[in-house]
Parts: structure tokens; C-alpha cells; sequence
């Protein structure tokens, strides 16, 4: 996949109504509801309490049309944690002007005033958020409690660019901050672009997909704690309502016997207390 065509499938009207939580499909919603709340949570848990109870602030990279982040927010708020920043990432600017629009579908007027969303890519993240904010890159140091992304780091695999996206994620972090990844597992068997490839014999940007191992390698070599580390995860972002509750009530039996070829990988990493 070249450049330019990578940035017309980002920008196209089909990926607005692929990554916005209206028209997305149940798998994600479940997955919100579910599988990635659990994850969410159980990452949040390493902050302190008293940090959860002032505030956190919390950026979501790649954050397509926001409906990630936008529901966490609202997690969060009945979970008893406040959120005193949130930021959303995105190289398309045409998804963050949806998440945008989606911010203001969802959430209260009380929730969407600590609410910011950035164009800037994975690779040049706190560069690009700076510049977006107008604020200096020093401001952005040290700032941010929670940060995640969601099928968007293996992008930086394929550009060869994932130890400086790792980089700029902990000098975004506070000290005790966590990151969480979401990717394609290299090891599930039917992943529709890799499927597409090699019926046509082709290899293509998108359909290089890292291992468990290679995720967590530049976060290690950035100078992270790793956390956890395993695959997890059976439904399809795009799986309608009986598929999601299918795979979902099949969780447990597919993970006792086959864990290693689940559809995604997830790495949660945090930035040590001290340097």
C-alpha cells in the first residue's frame, strides 16, 4: 500500500463510516462494553487513587473517529475516575473533524470541555500534537496519565518508525503512567488484508502485521516497565450482534485452547517512577 493511497482510504467517506460508533457495527460497542473496558480498567488500576479521584489525563493516538476514546470517557465518569484532559491523535483530518462531531453526540457539555482532538501522526506524536495545540513540546512533557491506541501501532511497524513513536509515548507520560496497545495478532489465521494478499500473491504495507514480541520490543527498548504482554480477543470490530455474543460466550474455551490465535495482541506498559 503506498503513501498516497494509504492517506485516500484515511480520508475517504468509507472511513468515516468505519471508524465512527454509529455506523461501526455491534463488535466494537461489545468490545467497548467488554473485552477492552476490562483491559482499560485493569491498566487504570496501576495509577493511584487519589490521582483517579483529582483527575487523569488521557491521550488515545490514532484515534480515527473517537469512538474509543469518547466512550471511555464515559466509563470512566461511572467508574468514579475523572478525567481532566482528553486528547484524541489522528493523522486524517477528516477523521478528526468526525471525531469531533462524534464527541458532540455522545458526551455532556461538562465532559467535552477538557476535550481536544489533534491531527498528528504515530511517528511525530508529540511534535505534531504541539504544533496542532500551539502550545511548546515541553508543555506536553511529563503530561499525560493514561495513554492508548488501538490498531494503529503496527503502521509504525511497517514504516519502520515504532521506536520513536514508543519514544515520544513515555516522554508523554508522567512518571508511573501506562500505556495500552491493541493490535492484529500476526498468528490469527484470518485476517481479511492478509487473506486478500495472499490469494493475490502480493504483499502489501497493510498486511504486515508484527508479533506479540515485536509490540512490546521498542516499548522495552524505550525504557518501559512491560505489564502485560498476550493475545486476547475473538470479535471482529465489524461483527454483528450475534457474532459478538457468539465469540464472546466462546471466549474462555477458544483462550484454553488456542489463546495464541486470538485476533489481537495487547501490550500494557509503564513508564518507570524513576529514570
Amino acid at each position: 500500500m503506498t503513501n498516497e493511497t494509504f492517506y485516500q482510504e484515511y480520508t475517504s467517506q468509507d472511513a468515516i463510516t468505519k471508524y465512527t460508533r454509529a455506523t461501526a457495527g455491534v463488535g466494537i460497542s461489545y468490545l467497548l462494553d467488554h473485552d477492552y473496558k476490562k483491559v482499560y480498567l485493569k491498566a487504570l488500576s496501576e495509577l493511584p487513587q487519589d490521582v483517579k479521584k483529582r483527575g487523569i489525563r488521557i491521550l488515545e493516538f490514532g484515534c480515527g473517529g473517537g469512538m474509543n476514546l469518547v466512550h471511555l470517557i464515559s466509563v470512566l465518569k461511572k467508574e468514579g475516575i475523572n478525567v481532566e484532559k482528553g486528547y484524541g491523535s489522528d493523522f486524517s483530518p477528516v477523521l478528526i473533524d468526525a471525531a469531533r462531531r462524534e464527541s458532540k453526540s455522545y458526551l455532556k457539555e461538562s465532559d467535552l470541555r477538557g476535550l481536544e482532538f489533534h491531527v498528528a501522526k504515530n511517528e511525530t506524536l508529540k511534535r505534531d500534537i504541539a504544533a496542532s495545540a500551539g502550545i511548546p513540546e515541553s508543555k506536553l512533557a511529563n503530561s499525560f496519565h493514561f495513554i492508548f491506541g488501538v490498531n494503529t501501532i503496527r503502521y509504525c511497524h511497517a514504516a519502520k518508525k515504532e521506536l520513536e513513536c514508543s519514544k515520544d509515548i513515555m516522554d508523554l507520560l508522567v512518571p508511573g503512567g501506562v500505556c495500552v496497545n491493541i493490535d492484529m495478532n500476526n498468528r490469527y489465521p484470518f485476517f481479511k488484508s492478509d487473506l486478500k494478499a495472499r490469494l493475490n500473491n502480493t504483499k502489501e504495507e497493510e498486511c504486515v502485521v508484527p508479533s506479540l514480541e515485536e509490540y512490546g520490543a521498542p516499548f522495552k527498548k524505550a525504557g518501559f516497565e512491560i505489564l502485560r504482554q498476550e493475545h486476547f480477543c475473538w470479535i471482529p470490530h465489524s461483527s454483528g450482534a450475534f457474532m459478538a455474543r457468539l465469540f464472546g460466550g466462546l471466549t474462555p474455551v477458544l483462550n484454553a485452547v488456542m489463546k495464541s490465535r486470538a485476533m489481537r495482541s495487547l501490550v500494557v506498559a509503564r513508564k518507570p517512577l524513576k529514570p
